[in-house]
């Protein structure tokens, strides 16, 4: 089983990319997790599209294509998700009648220094990959409030009962996951 994750951020030390990096740990036997960094992907601009898809796009959209399912982090920015997530998710979207992330079963994640986590983010994500008919797994929801307590300075989660959840939410995706591969044929 192959999964592609991506974090909806672009800085190094981001807490998102870290919590993937934990989630490719926590992953189940059998589930190997690419972990995209969407640092290089334009502004999504039609006008570039119609010059030609840039290779950090394409590079992107290939990878999504040959998993078999989403993992994204997305923090939360004003209530929201951020833009450099909905950037990726605007970019996958194209061509519109046939986007490679349509079908594809996914979940969400999220980490944030507040104590709300990244629920807001996350359902505004969720409500917009429905819209491109992207399976969102809708529970467990895995919400990691004052990750700054809870990940040390390598970004490794250090709070036990996270990291067994983690494994537990990794666990949940796989068996999401395997529904749409066993129904592939």
């Amino acid at each position: 089983m192959n999964i592609l994750a991506f974090a909806g951020s672009l800085r190094s030390g981001s807490l998102n990319k870290a919590l993937l990096r934990n989630a490719k740990e926590a992953a189940p036997e059998g589930m190997e997790i690419e972990i995209f960094d969407l640092e290089g992907i334009p502004l999504f601009n039609a006008d570039l599209e119609k010059e030609g898809v840039p290779e950090r796009v394409n590079e992107f959209k290939e990878a999504i294509r040959r998993s078999d399912g989403i993992l994204i982090a997305s923090p939360e920015y004003n209530h929201g998700m951020s833009g450099v997530t909905k950037n990726a998710v605007d970019w996958a979207s194209r061509p519109p009648k046939n986007p490679v992330m349509m079908g594809k079963p996914a979940a969400i994640v999220g980490a944030s220094p507040g104590i709300t986590g990244t629920a807001r983010s996350q359902e505004q994500l969720r409500q917009t990959l429905k819209g491109l008919d992207v399976r969102c797994m809708a529970s467990p929801e895995f919400l990691l409030y004052r990750a700054k307590e809870k990940l040390d300075d390598e970004g490794v989660l250090t709070d036990d009962s996270t990291r067994d959840f983690l494994k537990t939410f990794m666990k949940e995706f796989a068996d999401w996951v395997s529904i749409f591969l066993n129904h592939k044929d």
